[in-house]
């Protein structure tokens, strides 16, 4: 039986690890990623050492568990239709996914995992990055990877197409100007289109 099988079946493991990250948790939100140690974490959360190293190698892996748990979901994916009614239903999901995520929440999670801090010293983290970004663009390639798209899109960079749509619901929410409106998210993948069109037009 592996690890995590042992994790799922036994009530005392699972109760042992909700409060190792319980704690890692509250101390990410009131003291950042360095505030996320060893000592700190087994005395807020009352779990021995020798059981947070049951259930993870080291702070680092203990860290990544905590930002994870702080992230908002992956949203789902549209069902089939025209591109643009899908583009348009999963930006809305989008915004309210972003909407719900506390901003204090949200920023710090995300910039525990920015390129500074994830790299050959950090594989925790590099793998959590890498982990996340693999996630929160699954439901963009449902959309996205298929015949009608790139008939109607061209060749694209998947990565530079999250960022021109994505990217105006994250500076939204950064700056305080309230959530996206369903108008808003129409508009946003209607200039996108636009911009698509004239690039790439179709024959």
């Amino acid at each position: 039986m592996s690890g995590a099988d042992d994790i799922e079946v036994d009530p005392r493991r699972v109760r042992s690890r909700t409060r190792l990250l319980d704690a890692a948790t509250a101390l990410l939100k009131s003291g950042g990623l360095e505030a996320v140690t060893v000592e700190s974490v087994t005395r807020l959360s009352k779990v021995a050492k020798t059981t947070l190293y049951r259930h993870f190698d080291n702070a680092l892996q203990l860290r990544a568990a905590a930002i994870e748990r702080l992230l908002p979901p992956v949203v789902a994916t549209p069902e089939p239709g025209p591109l643009r009614e899908r583009l348009i239903c999963l930006l809305e999901r989008q915004a309210d996914a972003i909407r719900d995520a506390p901003m204090q929440v949200s920023t710090l999670a995300w910039l525990a995992t920015g390129s500074d801090r994830v790299d050959a010293q950090t594989p925790a983290l590099t793998s959590l990055s890498q982990r996340l970004i693999e996630q929160y663009r699954v439901p963009f390639d449902l959309v996205l990877d298929t015949p009608e798209a790139r008939a109607q899109l061209g060749d694209f960079d998947i990565m530079f197409v999250l960022s021109q749509l994505v990217g105006p619901l994250v500076f939204t929410k950064l700056i305080g100007l309230g959530a996206p409106t369903p108008e808003y998210c129409a508009r946003i993948v209607d200039d996108f289109l636009a911009a698509r069109a004239v690039s790439h037009p179709v024959s």
